[in-house]
Parts: C-alpha cells; structure tokens; sequence
C-alpha cells in the first residue's frame, strides 16, 4: 500500500514538473486581461507565439520564458502605452527576408525593460514605433557566423525612441535607418559587427555608451546633424576597423568621446557633404590607434578643436595624394610635438606639422598596407626623413598646438582616465 501511494506521489510531482516546465497559454490570459491590467503569469516556459493588441503591463519576475520554437518572431507587440518587462524571449526563427525576431514593436509610448532576449536571429525590431523606451535589456542573437546574425536592435522609420542601459552582445548590428530623434543613452555593445550603424538617420543622440570590440564603432551614412558625447570606441581592430566612421554626414558634433585602440580612430569619407555645414570634433581622447584621423580625399570643413592625440602609429592619414590642409586645427595635443612653450601660454611657439614621405606609399596604394609597420617600409621611411630624394608632401599644419593634453569633460571632477589602462579594460 505504501508503495502504491509513493508512485501516486511521484506521479504527481512530475506532473507538476512537467506543467511548470511547460506552461499553459500565455495568449489566452493576456487576451482576458483588460486595458490597463497587470499580467503576471505564473512561472514556466511558454511555448508558443505571442500578440498583444491592448496596453497592458506583462511582467514575467515569476520566472516567465516565451519560447518561440525556432519559428517566426516570438512576440508582436501592436499597441500603444504597453510594458513588457522582465521576461525572457528566446527562439525565434532564422529568416532574415521575415526578419524573424524575439519581439516586434509597431506601436508608440510602449515601456520594454529588464528583458532577456536570447537565441534570436533579430533582438528588437522597432517598425515605425514612436516614443518608445528599451531599457536594460540583455540582448544576444543566435550561434552562428557573424555576418549571418541579426540586429541587436532595429529602429525602421521609428522616432523620438529612448534606447539606454542595454546589454548587446554577439549580434550583428544596432541598425538606425530612416529614423531621427532618437536618443542612444548608457548602452555596453560589445563583440558585434557595427556597434551602431546610421542610414539616413538624422538627429540622433548617442551618449555615453560603451562599444567595445567590434569590427566598427559607430558608422554614419547620410545621416546629419548627430550629437555623439561621452561615449567610449574601443578596439575595433580588424581590417576595416574604425571607432567613428562617416559617409557624407554633415553638422555632427563629436565630443569627449574616448576613442581608442581601433585600426583608425576617426574615418572620414567626403563628409561634411553639405557645403554649408561642419562637422566638430571637440575634446576627444584620440589615442593608441594604428591611424588617429583618415580621410578618404582632400576635403574640408572639418573643425578639430581641443583634442587630444596621443601614441597613434600614425596620426593623420589621406588617401588620393590629398592633403588636411583646408581642415581646421586649433588647440590640439600632439604627443609628437617637438616646439617649446616659452611665454608659458600652453600653446607651441611653433606649428605642428606632420608631412608625407615614404609612408606615402601605403596612403596611395591600399596593397602596401600590408608592409605597413614592417622593416622595409620603416627604413626606406627614415632614409627618406633624412636625406629626402623626393620632396615630402606638407599633410597638416596647427599654427598653435596644445604642449599638455586638454582636460575633457568627463573628467573634471575626477582623476583624468589612463588610456592605455582603460584601452587594456
């Protein structure tokens, strides 16, 4: 008798098992909740699709996991004045045509927050949604390929969006493509493809995010009028790595950014391309990059101002036998700067200028970047500084440079960051 109820028993527990570990339909209590209700289900996994149509706050702190079995986008969220918040979505399906995602936003004024969306082939794709917030949200895509991931976070046609305190890691892009006024706020993005890549995407905020190694910081494309402040562009290192890269963008203002450890710190490709706008570049930590600033032609209208460029390898670079000439340089730090200061002013009594001479070879011809850095290259360059046979291309000139770096921001009320310790973070 005893063993007759010890098996009931057993078989009890595991049914209860077996119905936490696969709950019940998690549609059927949302679509029973009214507008405005809390929905808390109990804890389990979900297997199944979810659609909200009603503003309603799903809370999972229970232990809610909606799994989408490798099919399709796992949760569409169509309304307005929703919150979604401490859930764990996983399991979407891999079609990038279907842009398979954990979660689907197509509304306005929603709340998404302490979310954990994994083994998604697009994390969050915000479709013409307005005035949302994504906030502390750990979000990771599926094991496979770089190239064949999806975004972290997709922002189409979507504006005046709050983005911040996100965790990204191990996607392919954070995409901002037609999409203006959004703010980009105390996010770590690391080990993706581009950190954060813009595509006619205008009057952005980017602020005070962490990007570590990706193949790309933050790359702009068509988009103007940007405010990038604050943020830390960290070794992006591979054979197109660059911290900040733009593609005719105008009137961006970049500002005591850390930018550091990538193959080029800033890039630079026909921008500004509004003759009668600029771009400024004020108090950035520019330093330890294998280039500090490259620009793809002769241009100008860029203002680099109070900047601090510190052990590139080399610190200005132009393609197409250009020149920084018609660029304009005021109060900058040069490591390499050789002048004194003898009034004490905190300006060089001389200029600084950087000229071309045999690493004019690399700049012209992209295949000699392979002998970039090696001993040929290095020697044909000090024979060249020492007894030129060609005459050396003049590339920039600061009239007044800075003899000490430039305090940014950032750190005026506190002890200056080391950048070599905070390049080895």
């Amino acid at each position: 008798m005893r063993r007759v109820a010890a098996m009931i028993a057993a078989a009890c527990a595991a049914c209860f098992m077996a119905a936490t570990a696969m709950a019940g339909p998690l549609q059927d209590l949302i679509d029973a909740a009214a507008d405005g209700a809390t929905v808390k289900p109990p804890a389990g996994i979900y297997a199944e699709h979810i659609t909200i149509t009603k503003p309603v706050d799903l809370d999972g702190s229970s232990g809610v996991v909606i799994d989408g079995g490798g099919e399709g986008t796992v949760v569409r969220l169509l309304t307005d004045k929703a919150t979604l918040k401490n859930l764990t979505i996983r399991n979407s399906g891999r079609l990038h045509n279907a842009i398979d995602a954990g979660l689907r936003v197509e509304g306005n004024n929603n709340l998404i927050k302490d979310n954990t969306i994994e083994n998604t082939l697009f994390g969050i794709d915000v479709h013409e949604g307005d005035s949302n917030i994504l906030r502390r949200n750990d979000i990771s895509s599926k094991d496979m390929p770089l190239e064949l991931k999806g975004d972290s976070i997709r922002l189409w046609y979507s504006h005046f969006n709050r983005v911040e305190d996100n965790f990204i890691h191990g996607t392919r892009d954070f995409a901002v493509w037609y999409s203006h006024d959004n703010t980009i706020s105390g996010n770590r993005i690391h080990g993706t493809r581009y950190g954060v890549h813009f595509m006619y995407a205008h009057h952005n905020n980017v602020e005070k995010n962490d990007i570590a190694d990706c193949v790309v910081g933050l790359f702009l494309m068509y988009s103007n009028d940007l405010t990038i402040t604050g943020n830390k562009l960290l070794r992006s290192w591979g054979a197109s790595g660059m911290g900040i890269g733009m593609k005719e963008s105008s009137g961006v203002v970049a500002a005591n950014n850390e930018i550091m450890g990538n193959a080029v710190g800033i890039f630079l490709d026909l921008s500004p391309y509004d003759p009668d706008a600029t771009n400024q570049f004020e108090r950035n930590q520019v330093a330890y990059n294998g280039t500090g600033v490259e620009f793809s032609a002769d241009w100008e209208s860029n203002v680099f101002r109070n900047n601090s460029f510190n052990t590139n390898f080399t610190q200005i670079a132009v393609r197409g036998n250009g020149t920084a000439m018609r660029e304009t340089w005021e109060q900058n730090y040069w490591d390499d700067f050789t002048g004194f200061d003898e009034d004490h002013d905190g300006k060089g009594d001389s200029p600084f200028e950087i000229y071309s001479y045999a690493d004019r070879l690399w700049m012209e011809n992209r295949e000699a970047n392979f002998f970039r850095g090696g001993f040929a290259l290095e020697a044909l360059d000090f024979i060249e500084r020492l007894a030129p046979f060609s005459e050396p291309r003049l590339l920039m000139r600061e009239q007044n440079p800075l003899v000490q770096p430039p305090v940014m921001a950032e750190a005026e009320k506190k002890k200056p960051t080391d950048a070599l310790e905070l390049l080895l973070q």
